[in-house]
C-alpha cells in the first residue's frame, strides 16, 4: 500500500508542524469525496510521482551514517568513559542492541510507529512483518510527487530506533546484567519508543496534530523528543532503579581512555549529518540548512563548554570538549531544519551551559549515579533544544518562520506540551518496564561480578591483555 504524498512546507503553512521523517497524512482527509473521484485522483498521483535517484543515493548514505553513530561511534564514546574492566560490556551492549532492535523493528516496530492506523498513540498492526511492503512501494518526501522506496524509509527509521535504547545504557554502565539490558530494550522500544515516534512523526499522532496544544503541532525535525528526551528520561529512571556503582566515592572511576571517547565523539558528529540532514528525506537546500546547523550548533556548544571549564576549573578538558560536542548535537536535532546558522550557535551554547550545570551541580546535589551523564546531556539538552526550536525558528532570529497565524508563544507552548507528553509517557512506561525486568531476571549483578568487571563476568573476555 502506497503511503500518501505530502509537502512539509504545506504542513507548516497549515499549522501542523514540520515532521522529521516524511510521515503519511491522515488517511481520511478526503473522506467526503466521491469514491470514483478519489480513485481517479489516486491514479493520477501515482502516475505523476517520481523516485529521484539522487535522493535515494543520499538517503542510503544517510542511513549508513546513522548506523555508524551506534556502531562504532557510541560504543567507543561510552567504552572510553568506563573503566577498562567494563569496556567490552559496553561494546557488547551497543552491538547486541543494534541487532535485536533491527529484528524487532522489522517484525512489529515499523507497524507500531508508522503502520497507517488512525490512533493518536500507535500505528496499529497494518504493517506487521512489513506486510504490503515491496520493492515498488514508496514513502512520501517533503515535496509533492517526489518519493523514496518504502524499504529505504524503513531502514532509515530503523537506525533511529537502534541508537535510542543504546543511548540509555550509559546511565547504568558498569553495573547491570547483560540479559537485563536486552530484555528491557525489547520492552522499551515496543511500549515507549514506537508510540512516541508515532505521536511525534506520524500524521495521525497526538503531538504531530497538536491535539493538546491548540492545534499547533510541535516542531521536531530529527528527534529531540523521540530520541534524546526519550532516552534521557529512561536513563534517569534506570540509574535510580539499578542503584549506584559499588565503590562510588571511594574507588577510582575515571574514564580509562579519553582517546576512545574523542574518536567516538568525532564519529558521532560525522554520523549526525545523516541523522539531521538525512531527516529531510531529499537532497535539497533544506538538507543543506540542517547540515550547516549541525556544524555551527556543535561548534558553539563545544567552545562554550570549554570556556565554562576554563573559567570555573582553570583548565579545559577533553572530556568537556566531547561533552560539549554531544550537547550541541542533541540540542540542534529538533531545530536543525527550521533555525538559522547563527541561531544554532546560540542554541548550542545555551545547551552547553545548562547541561554543564546539571552534570556538575544537579547530579551531585541529588546524588543519582548517571554514570555517563545520559540524562544530563541527552535529556536536558533535548529539552533545551525542543523548547529552543520554538524560539529560534522565528524569522526575526534567522529561522524559516512559523506557520501562518502561529505566534512564537503558541509554538513554544506546543514545544513544551510535546516535551511534557514525552517525559510523562517515557517516565511512567520506563519505570514499569524496569520493574518488570527486575522481577523477571533482576537488574543488578552481584557485588563480586561488579568488582571483577562485567567483561569477564558476562562475556568471558577482556579488552586488554597485560
Amino acid at each position: 500500500m502506497k503511503r500518501p504524498v505530502f509537502n512539509a512546507r504545506a504542513l507548516v503553512a497549515a499549522g501542523l508542524g514540520l515532521g522529521a521523517f516524511a510521515l503519511a497524512c491522515h488517511p481520511s482527509l478526503a473522506q467526503d469525496a466521491p469514491a470514483a473521484a478519489s480513485a481517479t485522483g489516486d491514479a493520477a498521483a501515482a502516475a505523476t510521482s517520481t523516485v529521484n535517484k539522487g535522493d535515494v543515493a543520499w538517503m542510503m548514505t544517510a542511513t549508513l551514517l546513522v548506523l555508524f553513530m551506534t556502531m562504532p561511534g557510541l560504543a567507543l564514546f561510552y567504552g572510553g568513559l568506563v573503566r577498562a574492566k567494563n569496556m567490552l560490556s559496553v561494546l557488547m551492549q551497543c552491538t547486541v542492541i543494534t541487532g535485536v532492535v533491527m529484528i524487532v523493528w522489522t517484525l512489529w516496530g515499523y507497524s507500531f510507529a508508522f503502520g497507517g492506523g488512525t490512533s493518536y498513540f500507535w500505528g496499529g498492526f497494518g504493517k506487521l512483518f512489513l506486510a504490503g511492503v515491496t520493492v515498488d512501494s514508496t514513502s512520501a518526501t517533503f515535496t509533492d510527487g517526489v518519493e523514496i522506496p518504502e524499504y529505504l524509509f524503513i531502514v532509515f527509521q530503523m537506525t533511529f530506533a537502534v541508537i535510542t535504547p543504546a543511548l540509555i545504557v550509559g546511565a547504568f554502565a558498569e553495573r547491570i546484567k547483560f540479559s537485563a539490558v536486552i530484555m528491557f530494550t525489547i520492552l522499551w522500544v515496543t511500549f515507549v519508543y514506537f508510540p512516541i515516534a508515532h505521536m511525534v512523526w506520524d500524521g495521525s499522532g497526538l503531538i504531530f496534530n497538536g491535539v493538546l496544544s491548540g492545534g499547533v503541532g510541535a516542531l521536531d525535525f530529527a528527534g529531540g523528543t523521540v530520541v534524546h528526551i526519550n532516552a534521557g528520561i529512561a536513563a534517569l529512571i534506570g540509574c535510580m532503579f539499578v542503584g549506584k556503582r559499588t565503590g562510588l566515592g571511594r574507588d577510582n572511576m575515571a574514564p580509562h581512555s579519553m582517546t576512545f571517547t574523542m574518536v567516538g565523539a568525532s564519529i558521532l558528529w560525522v554520523g549526525w549529518f545523516g541523522f539531521n540532514a538525512g531527516s529531510n528525506l531529499e537532497s535539497t537546500s533544506a538538507a543543506v540548512l540542517a547540515m550547516i546547523n549541525t556544524f555551527t550548533a556543535t561548534a558553539g556548544a563545544m567552545v562554550a563548554w570549554c570556556l565554562i571549564e576554563a573559567i570555573l576549573r582553570g583548565k579545559a578538558s577533553m572530556l568537556g570538549a566531547a561533552s560539549g560536542i554531544v550537547a550541541g548535537l542533541v540540542a540542534v536535532t529538533p531545530a536543525c531544519g527550521t533555525i538559522g546558522p547563527v541561531g544554532a550557535i546560540v542554541l548550542g551554547a545555551i545547551a552547553s551551559v545548562v547541561c554543564y550545570f546539571f552534570v556538575a551541580v544537579v547530579k551531585n546535589a541529588l546524588k543519582y549515579d548517571d554514570s555517563l551523564d545520559v540524562f544530563g546531556v541527552h535529556g536536558v539538552g533535548g529539552i533545551i533544544g525542543a523548547i529552543g526550536t520554538g524560539v529560534f525558528t522565528s524569522t526575526s532570529l534567522g529561522g524559516i518562520g512559523y506557520a501562518d497565524g502561529v505566534t512564537m508563544g503558541a509554538q513554544v507552548w506546543a514545544q513544551i506540551v510535546a516535551v511534557l507528553i514525552t517525559i510523562v509517557w517515557c517516565g511512567i512506561g520506563s519505570a514499569i518496564l524496569y520493574a518488570i525486568t527486575n522481577a523477571v531476571i533482576g537488574l543488578r549483578p552481584s557485588v563480586e561480578e561488579e568488582r571483577e568487571g562485567l567483561d569477564l563476568a558476562y562475556h568471558g573476555e577482556v579488552a586488554y591483555h597485560s
